[in-house]
């Protein structure tokens, strides 16, 4: 007689703690009333652009409760990755070079996060500038402008540059005219949005020679406007304005502030004069920075520059000329475009630090501390060799990001060098078809 085979029991299945947190949190996905969740998401988009990208991934319920940030990247203000930069290469590694087959990084400047992205745009198109996280591109065979959201890929059509010549031509014998004639320039643009009207209107601020022109996505031709831009010095874009801090008078520092055109096809009002800042409280070096969405304003307090003295913009209007003592956990970059950047993302950077122009008489930027008031070299000596190759630390990549002559051109600099558009342009430039 056989003996009776053994049956294996099988428990039950038994819900893990797991289980019950993945059951609870597609209820709870699944069940967010539709206005909260619009609340939710909008909150999440102040802070960073992909943060509500990765929020709409979460489930489809979310996503088809959201706005879609494709299409509208460049025309939705909101959808602008404003915190982005492109993060320069080296090496040579220019955007468009064919090493890169095609791909770019970017940094966050809040949270030190790379994003490697594949942009194909770069076969006949070079940048010009950064507005607010996008890109502003001149395509090579004739000039035409873009602005294109590198997450999205949306694209906006301005009119070619080339139709400034004409109004450009006391300038064309003092520059060579190429397809390089107006980075030579020297450019910073800003970008206002009229969502009523349906276009995009952008400044551009050539500072090298004091001339702004506009446009809109609806114009056949960019337009000088009828007043003259002051004598100025650090312009600053900031959210579709233009700052700018006058040469010294007798009266202090002069800040001016140049509005976008109040509707389409009329011309941007003339600067207007916003703060004044008295030369016993600021005395050269001026840089005008945002920083958590606040407009710092910064210089020297005398001729030794062994000082350096920062103000809120907001309290130069009201008259009050209380120096900002702390900047946080950022660190200042005041060099041909300023920038602050969050230490704890990148962490090599010292906080309560401004890189700047120091007393030292050595070819190199500086850092100022503004608890101590003392300075040190923003880089080692073995990184400080002007735009040779070689290892580069993060603060000289962002050193570069603030040296449009360089950052667009796959070079890296570290020292103060005056810009040598002629050297750069020439060691990088591809072979494009005349247009002018």
């Amino acid at each position: 007689m056989q003996p009776a085979k053994k049956t294996r029991r099988r428990c039950p299945a038994v819900a893990t703690s797991d289980d019950a947190t993945g059951e609870y949190s597609s209820l709870w996905t699944t069940s967010l009333p539709g206005d909260l969740l619009l609340l939710v998401a909008w909150h999440v988009l102040a802070g960073d652009f992909l943060d509500y990208i990765r929020f709409r991934a979460v489930c489809r319920q979310w996503r088809d409760g959201t706005m879609c940030p494709r299409g509208r990247g460049v025309a939705d203000p909101r959808f602008h990755p404003r915190r982005w930069l492109m993060f320069p290469e080296g090496h040579g590694l220019h955007p468009g070079h064919n090493k890169l087959r095609g791909h770019l990084r970017f940094l966050n400047l809040d949270t030190g996060i790379f994003v490697r992205l594949k942009l194909p745009h770069f076969r006949d198109h070079c940048i010009l500038d950064s507005v607010d996280g996008l890109l502003l591109l001149q395509r090579d065979h004739d000039a035409a402008v873009f602005l294109l959201h590198p997450f999205t890929g949306d694209l906006a059509e301005l009119p070619p540059l080339s139709t400034l010549l004409p109004q450009l031509q006391s300038y064309r014998s003092s520059f060579c005219v190429d397809n390089w004639f107006f980075i030579s320039l020297g450019m910073l643009a800003t970008v206002s949005c009229d969502a009523d009207a349906g276009t995009i209107t952008v400044m551009i601020l050539f500072y090298r020679v004091k001339v702004l022109a506009f446009a809109t996505t609806k114009d056949k031709q960019w337009t000088l406007p009828s007043w003259d831009v002051p004598p100025y010095a650090a312009p600053l874009a900031f959210h579709g304005k233009i700052y700018m801090v006058q040469y010294p008078t007798y009266d202090g520092s002069l800040v001016f502030q140049i509005d976008p055109p109040p509707q389409a096809g009329l011309p941007p009002p003339p600067p207007k004069l916003v703060a004044t800042c008295p030369v016993e409280e600021l005395y050269d070096g001026y840089h005008l920075v945002e920083c958590d969405s606040k407009i710092l304003l910064a210089g020297y307090t005398d001729s030794s520059r062994s000082a350096v003295v920062i103000y809120k913009l907001e309290d130069i209007m009201l008259e009050r000329f209380v120096p900002v003592t702390s900047i946080g956990d950022h660190a200042l970059f005041l060099l041909n475009t300023s920038l602050s950047v969050s230490t704890k993302a990148t962490p090599t950077v010292m906080a309560e630090t401004v890189v700047f122009e120091g007393p030292s008489t050595e070819p190199m930027y500086m850092q100022y501390h503004l608890g101590t008031g003392t300075w040190c070299p923003a880089v080692d000596e073995s990184g400080a060799r002007g735009y040779d190759p070689g290892p580069r630390s993060l603060i000289q990549h962002i050193i570069t990001c603030c040296i449009r002559s360089a950052w667009n051109k796959g070079l890296i600099c570290s020292v103060k060098e005056e810009d040598k558009d002629g050297w750069l342009i020439w060691k990088v430039k591809r072979k494009f078809r005349h247009w002018s």
